[in-house]
């Protein structure tokens, strides 16, 4: 019996078939994906972008890159530039299907005009406050702006007036009107344009009035010819008057269709908070690698497949969960030790010297640079009379089922000889920082049978060691859900004091001498590093992408 290895259909996918068996958009599938440019993008906009640009491929349809850029006062042209660069990054190109809300705006004031024209919109004066107040609440209805009732000419008069910006900010709004007393707060006459005289990045000066999101949202997909609209949960009170505008307005009726955002445990996902650990300086930028976003996971060594296959192995759902962390970390870690060349890096150094080892000899060891990956090949490491190793994996009084280096005991130099621990030098503060062995010349890739030696260690050669920095990253919040805070308290109280630790005197092989910004290596019993721009040609730096294994959970429930 052959097993079925097709993966199930989503519901999303469940939909496209029923329009492609129905015809309702003949046989096409045009997806996009639409970010507002007031910030970088996250994780879980990966999640978003994976979705929509698959789902064109899977289909043979197109998938088009728009910007919502309806909103002047908190959008800049840094946030396009990185917004594109963030998608290509992951692996997707939107050809030359690049567009921007703001390319509308003629004909969204047009058909603004035309709701007016038919009786479905109408300029109001009330202040927000007021606004807020007619809207009603869950239990009581709302009830009719006073302005409701101005005739179509003196609407369309003020609304030309708005246009050419004789009023000031907040002084008017146009509205649908549609049921104040609807149980859908969105259909209570919503906001379709508010006054804004404020300068855009792309059209400047052009306009004092901009339209609002759901205004915005599906006259774009109808000329785009979108023909599903893939939203996140939050937007399905929303699709009604989605619908209603397409409706009303007579114009091609893409479907919206929403699915669960993506949360993960130990992050928050919200670009106004990105800004505010930004501008408080909590974090370096948009791309620090302790950050969710999408530049800061790639600063950090995160590569564009793993988390392509975490997007792909969490799926779609209709409903909100909240998905560990670990999952993500996960597929990096699996990604890296199938690509990642393997090197010593030596971060708490101690100095060993080989007392039966000649001075100024250099033997030179062969060490495999990948095990998962024959092709990797290999590498030659310098071995000296004088070598590092990681503090670490040295003890002067053992603990039981210890097995690295002490006094008088054994251990095996990965890809190298057994070494015994003969002397330990100490400082005027009793501190070790030195210590003295010897070598077994006959034990080169090979276990002696009169000797049991279980521990390995990694090293390097003290006189080819080159100095490095190495950023340990650790995740950006203490707690699994940092939203969650005690009264007076916000996600802030939740940061982790020890998200970040520096060694600024770390010891690395000679074959990290050229390296480039983004190479990824595992650093041998250590984990999984990149290099960080902020690398100079003599002194490279590395950032912690993920531990070998998960010591996060098991630290947490050992504690």
């Amino acid at each position: 019996m052959v097993e079925n290895t097709e993966k199930p259909l989503n519901f999303i996918e469940e939909i496209i078939n029923d329009h492609l068996k129905s015809g309702r958009f003949g046989q096409r599938v045009h997806t996009r994906f639409p970010p507002e440019p007031n910030g970088y993008l996250h994780i879980g906009h990966a999640k978003s972008i994976v979705l929509n640009f698959n789902l064109a491929k899977k289909y043979g349809g197109l998938c088009n890159l728009r910007f919502d850029d309806t909103n002047p006062s908190k959008e800049e042209e840094e946030y396009v530039h990185s917004i594109r660069d963030d998608i290509h990054w992951l692996g997707f190109d939107w050809e030359d299907r690049e567009y921007y809300a703001s390319d509308y705006f003629e004909q969204l004031y047009e058909w603004a005009v035309k709701l007016i024209k038919d009786g479905h919109a109408y300029v109001c004066d009330l202040s927000p406050e007021e606004t807020r107040a007619y809207r009603g609440t869950l239990s009581e209805p709302g009830k009719n702006s006073p302005f409701r009732d101005r005739s179509v000419e003196e609407n369309l008069n003020l609304f030309e007036r708005m246009k050419q910006g004789e009023f000031p900010d907040g002084s008017r709004v146009l509205k649908a009107k549609i049921d104040m007393s609807h149980p859908n707060f969105n259909m209570r006459d919503p906001v379709m344009y508010r006054i804004l005289h404020a300068h855009h990045h792309r059209t400047g000066t052009d306009w004092c009035i901009y339209p609002m999101y759901d205004f915005t949202h599906g006259q774009s997909d109808s000329i785009e010819k979108i023909t599903q609209s893939i939203c996140t949960l939050e937007f399905e009170n929303h699709r009604p008057l989605y619908d209603w505008f397409c409706e009303k307005l007579d114009i091609h009726h893409p479907q919206q269709i929403e699915f669960a955002r993506l949360n993960l445990t130990y992050m928050v996902m919200s670009k106004r908070k990105f800004l505010v650990l930004v501008n408080e300086g909590h974090v370096s930028g948009w791309d620090d690698p302790r950050m969710p976003t999408i530049s800061g996971l790639r600063r950090r060594g995160y590569t564009p497949e793993s988390i392509r296959n975490f997007c792909e192995y969490i799926g779609v759902a209709k409903n909100n969960s909240v998905v560990d962390v670990t999952i993500l970390e996960n597929h990096v870690r699996e990604h890296l030790n199938a690509t990642a060349d393997r090197v010593m890096a030596v971060l708490n150094p101690i100095k060993v010297v080989i007392e039966n080892f000649p001075e100024g000899k250099v033997e030179d060891l062969t060490a495999i640079n990948n095990p998962e990956d024959e092709s990797a090949g290999t590498r030659i490491l310098p071995f000296t009379r004088e070598i590092y190793i990681d503090s670490n994996d040295f003890m002067e009084e053992p603990v039981k089922k210890y097995f690295r280096l002490a006094p008088g005991r054994e251990v095996r130099l990965r890809y190298g000889y057994i070494i015994k621990c003969e002397d330990v030098i100490k400082d005027a503060q009793g501190e070790v920082v030195e210590l003295r062995c010897s070598y077994d010349p006959d034990t080169l890739g090979k276990q002696p049978t009169d000797r049991k030696v279980k521990g390995v260690i990694h090293w390097v050669s003290a006189q080819h060691a080159l100095g490095g920095e190495v950023r340990l990253y650790d995740r950006l919040f203490s707690v699994e859900h940092p939203d969650k805070v005690e009264d007076g308290q916000d996600f802030r109280a939740n940061l982790n004091p020890d998200s970040l630790e520096v060694i600024e005197h770390a010891k690395l092989e000679p074959s990290l001498e050229k390296v480039s910004t983004g190479d990824r290596f595992q650093f041998e019993r250590v984990g999984y590093f990149s290099v960080d721009p902020d690398s100079t040609e003599n002194k490279p730096v590395f950032n912690r992408i993920a531990s070998l294994r998960d010591t996060w959970a098991r630290i947490t429930r050992n504690s």
